[in-house]
């Protein structure tokens, strides 16, 4: 059973810059925190369900090797006791004990051997159909998810945070399982030898839980404390790499090391508390073991000197009580793994409570659109919308494009451009109105039907790691490579690809570093060849080009543009010269539309755009 089919939906936060932490701690009292808590650890135990008989044979395996290794002091206690050396068979009974103690030493080897074998590929793939999910999930979420989630924290939910989830299986369940157990049997071991000196021992549960309730609050503390300050510095390197660039340009190396190495010493310091803690923790109950068996030694030599009681079983005894102390040690030893499994969970667990904003309409609301028979009619029917509460960004926009229509979009910064794009891709939902194709309330199409009837080409086109052809393909092995290279060769971006080492199979690194920004621009027009969208969009395509290269952006773009209702946000006023009509944005409502001629003639806020535009390229023309 998954986290996404128990969950319900967190409250969303209405300031998009706030952090997941700082939501999470705002949804409810700490009473429906730990409510929260202890039905994320349920789930989370049912990724352990399918693997009940792997879990049933870890706990077999513990049996036997536990009691091979508690059998052994046992058989010293006999050949002590027993006088095995007196009469004529004293060897071969000495013998025959000896093989029996290799015999359990061996026992308790393979069992244990099993054992850690079993849970470690129980805990592996427990963790792998966790980390299915949770990618899943998050592949799943809408695009508003993004905008309060940094990228660096879901990347170390995707990898730290379940590999601790790893941890707990394979480490604080197995000292859960092993550990207790043997404390199990010790206690029974005891008891079997002498049930008085047992009884005493008894004795040492009280101080044992008391040393625990003292500790834990402390503990807890530190480990916290520790993890604060390990995150903060790990934010800071991550923030200072993303900007390394800026500190060199402005040689600001000394002071941002000067921050880390405060950052550091601060984390050190912590982490130094957090190891003292738990060796002052641990070393106790070294402490409380040895004055145990002290005790156990003068209580049992008292008995033994007294004819009360044998020697072997004293041996034994002493035996048992370190054992007894070894297991206590192994499980108090895993509290930070638990510690970390408990933050990693609820980490999880707020992620895997969010439900996307954006879903697929349900069964009876849904409305087909077979991409072959989508006209390309877009309607924006007096739509508001806004990406946090109380700051709306359209103010009941209404804009009708016709099939095949080419429609420039241009306006300055935060005029609501980019909105529209977001909104007819349903990367989110308006608040009122609604955006239609052919009729259709997009609110009614499967994504995945919207996806193929709408191509987006954004600023920075995304390249995967991968071969050229791959990323023009997008992975798809139905789409051939003779494919591929015929809507290279028309997009004008076969001479490029014929330069490279390895031509169609060359492999682009992470975002296709080593293209510039216009040989990425002609491969994700390619792309729209090979998927022939009935609706494109062009987000600011060529914002950041050359002269030349927005030359051969042009021709690609005149070329994909044919047959299709085509939306372009224009930075340049260049590119959307010769569309059909052009629509002036402003402050979220439109301000002016026509063609560029008309817009031109009327001298209003478009022919001011354009003055500005001139007046900005000959500056930088001047100063080359």
């Amino acid at each position: 059973m998954r986290f996404r089919k128990k969950v319900t939906r967190l409250k969303d936060s209405k300031n998009g810059s706030r952090t997941a932490e700082q939501e999470a701690a705002e949804t409810g009292s700490p009473e429906t925190a730990q409510a929260g808590r202890g039905q994320a650890f349920q789930t989370l135990l049912s990724y352990a369900k399918p693997h009940k008989r792997t879990f049933l044979a870890v706990f077999l395996c513990s049996f036997f090797a536990i009691s091979a290794d508690l059998l052994q002091p046992y058989l010293i206690k006999i050949a002590i006791d027993d006088n095995v050396l007196e009469g004529a068979e004293g060897y071969r009974k000495l013998v025959s004990i000896g093989l029996f103690f290799l015999l359990l030493a061996i026992v308790s080897f393979v069992f244990s051997y099993i054992q850690t074998n079993l849970l470690q590929r129980a805990g592996q793939s427990i963790v792998a159909r966790l980390r299915n999910d949770l990618f899943r999930h998050i592949s799943g979420q809408s695009m508003s998810f993004f905008d309060r989630h940094p990228i660096g924290s879901l990347v170390t939910n995707e990898s730290s945070d379940t590999e601790t989830i790893n941890s707990f299986f394979t480490q604080v369940v197995v000292s859960l399982v092993r550990d207790g157990l043997m404390l199990i049997m010790v206690v029974c071991f005891m008891f079997s030898l002498d049930v008085e000196l047992a009884s005493y021992c008894m004795l040492l549960f009280p101080v044992i839980f008391a040393i625990s309730i003292a500790f834990r609050k402390l503990l807890r503390t530190t480990y916290q404390r520790a993890r604060s300050q390990w995150s903060r510095m790990i934010a800071f390197v991550a923030e200072n790499l993303a900007g390394m660039s800026l500190t060199q340009a402005f040689h600001q190396e000394k002071e941002q090391t000067r921050q880390f190495n405060e950052k550091n010493d601060v984390y050190l310091k912590a982490n130094i508390r957090e190891v003292q803690t738990n060796v002052f923790f641990n070393r106790s109950f070294d402490v409380l073991g040895n004055v145990s068996v002290s005790l156990i030694v003068w209580i049992g030599g008292i008995a033994v000197l007294g004819k009360k009681m044998d020697f072997g079983v004293l041996y034994a005894f002493i035996n048992y009580i370190r054992l007894f102390f070894q297991p206590i040690n192994q499980i108090t030893q895993q509290w930070n793994t638990l510690q970390s499994t408990l933050v990693s969970m609820d980490r999880l667990w707020r992620i895997f409570s969010i439900v996307p904003e954006v879903q697929d309409p349900l069964p009876k609301e849904t409305k087909e659109l077979p991409a072959e028979t989508v006209k390309g009619q877009v309607d924006f029917n007096h739509i508001r919308f806004s990406y946090v509460d109380d700051q709306e960004v359209l103010h009941g926009l209404d804009l009708h494009i016709k099939p095949g229509e080419f429609v420039g979009i241009v306006g300055t910064t935060g005029a609501g451009k980019s909105s529209l794009v977001n909104l007819l891709t349903r990367f989110y939902d308006v608040n009122k109105g609604s955006v239609q194709i052919d009729g259709i309330d997009i609110r009614r199409l499967p994504l995945d039907s919207l996806h193929r009837i709408v191509g987006l080409v954004q600023q920075e086109p995304f390249l995967y790691s991968g071969t050229i052809v791959d990323n023009v393909r997008l992975f798809r092995d139905d789409i051939s490579r003779e494919e591929v290279i015929r809507a290279c060769k028309l997009v004008g971006a076969h001479p490029m690809i014929q330069r490279l080492k390895s031509g169609y199979d060359a492999r682009l690194s992470e975002r296709g570093s080593g293209l510039s920004s216009g040989e990425r621009q002609l491969i994700s027009f390619a792309r729209i060849l090979i998927f022939q969208p009935k609706i494109l969009i062009l987000d600011e395509a060529t914002a950041h080009l050359d002269s030349h290269t927005e030359k051969l952006i042009q021709e690609a773009l005149s070329l994909v543009s044919q047959g299709r209702t085509t939306l372009v946000i224009a930075h340049r006023l260049s590119t959307i010269q010769n569309a059909d009509r052009i629509i002036v944005m402003k402050d979220g409502l439109i301000a002016e539309e026509g063609t560029h001629q008309s817009l031109v003639q009327l001298d209003g806020y478009y022919a001011e755009l354009q003055r500005h535009a001139r007046r900005s390229a000959q500056s930088v023309a001047e100063s080359r």
